[in-house]
């Protein structure tokens, strides 16, 4: 009968042992409950944060609003289809950003920040932002002294809107409500022209 080596036992195992690699990652799956109308509900997602990303199997993203004792509500940032009863939902840990730089000027995105228009991707210096965050004070804000044109007669007249502000453009669907918007862009040219770029951010939001 051979001997037994305690200290031979003990270098296989630390041999083999060191050899090991646990590739495991942990995630915390959920069930959608309800899809309707952009919103899901979802079961299982309970260490989810409000404004947090989750992704369903098909790869659409969506942003965590409504937190509840047993389900989460988030907010869909693509399309529905493929997304039923029983569809797994994951975290990402991530709160919901979205990526600024120069690059993006003249670009069409998405509420986060992907490219929509085949232009391909978008390079340059990028820097990321959450999507709710804290507005800076009036205080800190420059000054409106100056009117922007808009090219129509009837608002520049009556509703005079200031250069560097925001302006809600509200109203039924196939109003024209687009159609201002890009009219007004496609006014501030000449300031482009002469060297003076008016930087004009149009963001279209569903009904």
């Amino acid at each position: 009968m051979a001997d037994v080596r305690p200290e031979e036992i003990s270098a296989i195992l630390k041999q083999q042992l060191s050899g090991f690699g646990a590739d495991t990652n942990l995630e915390e799956v959920g069930t959608v409950l309800q899809v309707g109308d952009g919103i899901a509900r979802v079961y299982g997602l309970n260490s989810a944060q409000s404004g947090e990303l989750v992704e369903f199997e098909n790869g659409v993203r969506a942003i965590v609003l409504n937190l509840e004792e047993d389900n989460v509500g988030v907010v869909l940032m693509g399309s529905s289809d493929g997304i039923r009863e029983g569809s797994v939902v994951k975290r990402t840990g991530k709160i919901a950003s979205i990526d600024v730089g120069e690059e993006f000027v003249g670009r069409v995105v998405n509420p986060l920040g992907q490219p929509i228009d085949g232009k391909g991707p978008i390079g340059g210096k990028k820097y990321e932002m959450p999507l709710e965050r804290k507005a800076p004070g009036v205080i800190y804000l420059q000054p409106v002294n100056e009117p922007l044109q808009t090219g129509v007669k009837a608002i520049d007249s009556m509703i005079p809107i200031g250069r560097g502000q925001r302006e809600l453009i509200i109203g039924d669907r196939q109003t024209g409500k687009t159609a201002i918007a890009i009219d007004t862009i496609i006014n501030q040219k000449e300031f482009y022209e002469r060297g003076e770029p008016v930087y004009c951010i149009y963001v279209a939001c569903g009904q």
